[in-house]
């Protein structure tokens, strides 16, 4: 994103500090953040659960409140694909079996236009009022001639005799919608046990993104968890949350106090070798290369919190070293090369003075700024100076 933005002449140089970022869980926590001064005398020192349901993804995030304007993170954030376009693609599925897969396929191929026109006037006049009580539910005739003519050309046998003895209309009833949001919600209700399982203390849950609005996301919510939150809404604006929050913390970067790791940090370390590692591993001079762990995954750290150690070279007649950071979700990882390491980065140091042989010091710190990691090392015998940044992993 800063590339694009540096291309486009909106900034002077790619890493301009004029260009700030937050991550949406965080932009819709410091939106509910006001909402929480708004309806609680005093609720500092509590927590709270951010259940932000967009289009594609539904991102949880569970924050306490440790002033008037500070947040802390208490749990791991969590998420999944299971936002309210999965509630539309569900619909695509119901409409493949009345006029055929390929019938859809071709029509989304050939008249993408005519393809959202559907989904569209599904969600105005069915997704969107739907609130899961059967009373209140009408069927809704989808007539194919009138909303999307061009399909009828893509229906074949045996779809097409059923739909001209139907007229090409379509009945969508109460079972067939339940359906369609059902495999959705209960996917978020599964991430919500999660967050309240690693947080038993939560007092309110907030539901924020367009997909919140949906009555019957909501009532399904407040079922399963009126036992276990005594406290579940949805904010005024819940669409523009993100985007209300983003601009409070572009005011005021301080509202965020901590957050918690999502991932075990590292780096490419070096140790003796041992009599349970393979011998492949052991390099000529005795050492193996190993994850060494820098900050563990479930941490709380505070926004610029740093996490340092001294190094000296392998070698007497190295003449530099290499930072490698690492990032895995697996704990009790081993080595580098083990499944599931990522390398974020790294950044390499000179060595020179060969004649002092592994007396060269050098010391090494990794810090989790507001968006960005800093990898920051410096040779202690001659204070030449190091540093490189990274994208922060949430």
């Amino acid at each position: 994103m800063r590339d694009c933005v540096h291309r486009a002449g909106l900034t002077n140089s790619l890493n301009s500090p004029r260009l700030q970022f937050t991550t949406e869980p965080e932009a819709a926590a410091i939106y509910c953040m006001n909402v929480v001064s708004e309806n609680f005398d005093d609720f500092t020192g509590k927590s709270f659960l951010i259940v932000d349901c967009g289009g594609g993804t539904v991102d949880l995030t569970t924050r306490t409140l440790l002033s008037d304007d500070e947040l802390g993170e208490i749990t791991i954030r969590t998420g999944d694909f299971c936002g309210g376009a999965y509630v539309d693609q569900e619909f695509i599925n119901f409409l493949k079996t009345k006029v055929g897969e390929t019938a859809i396929n071709r029509l989304k191929e050939n008249h993408y236009g005519q393809y959202q026109y559907l989904i569209h006037e599904f969600c105005r006049n069915v997704k969107l009022p739907f609130t899961g009580t059967e009373e209140e539910f009408e069927n809704y005739d989808l007539d194919i001639e009138q909303l999307c003519p061009v399909l009828k050309q893509y229906v074949t046998e045996p779809e097409r005799d059923d739909l001209e003895d139907d007229e090409w209309i379509i009945e969508i009833k109460f079972e067939n919608v339940k359906r369609m949001f059902d495999p959705v919600i209960n996917k978020i209700i599964r991430l919500i046990n999660g967050q309240l399982d690693a947080d038993n203390s939560c007092s309110a849950m907030f539901l924020v993104g367009g997909f919140s609005e949906s009555k019957y996301l909501q009532r399904r919510i407040k079922k399963e968890f009126n036992h276990r939150v005594s406290h579940i809404s949805v904010p005024r604006q819940p669409i523009a949350a993100i985007v209300r929050g983003a601009v409070k913390y572009g005011i005021n970067k301080k509202h965020i106090k901590s957050r918690v790791l999502k991932y075990n940090y590292g780096k490419f370390g070096l140790r003796k070798f041992e009599s349970y590692d393979e011998v492949h591993r052991k390099r000529p001079s005795g050492y193996v290369q190993y994850f060494e762990l820098l900050a563990r995954k479930g941490t709380v750290v505070e926004v610029n919190e740093r996490f340092s150690e001294t190094y000296c070279p392998e070698y007497s007649e190295q003449n530099s070293m290499l930072f490698q950071i690492l990032l895995t979700t697996k704990d009790n990882v081993k080595y580098c090369d083990d499944k599931d390491v990522i390398k974020l980065g790294e950044f390499v140091t000179e060595l020179p003075d060969v004649q002092l042989g592994k007396d060269r010091l050098v010391y090494f710190e990794l810090c989790f700024g507001e968006m960005e990691i800093k990898a920051y090392a410096r040779n202690k015998y001659n204070d030449q100076e190091y540093n490189t940044t990274f994208e922060l992993e949430f």
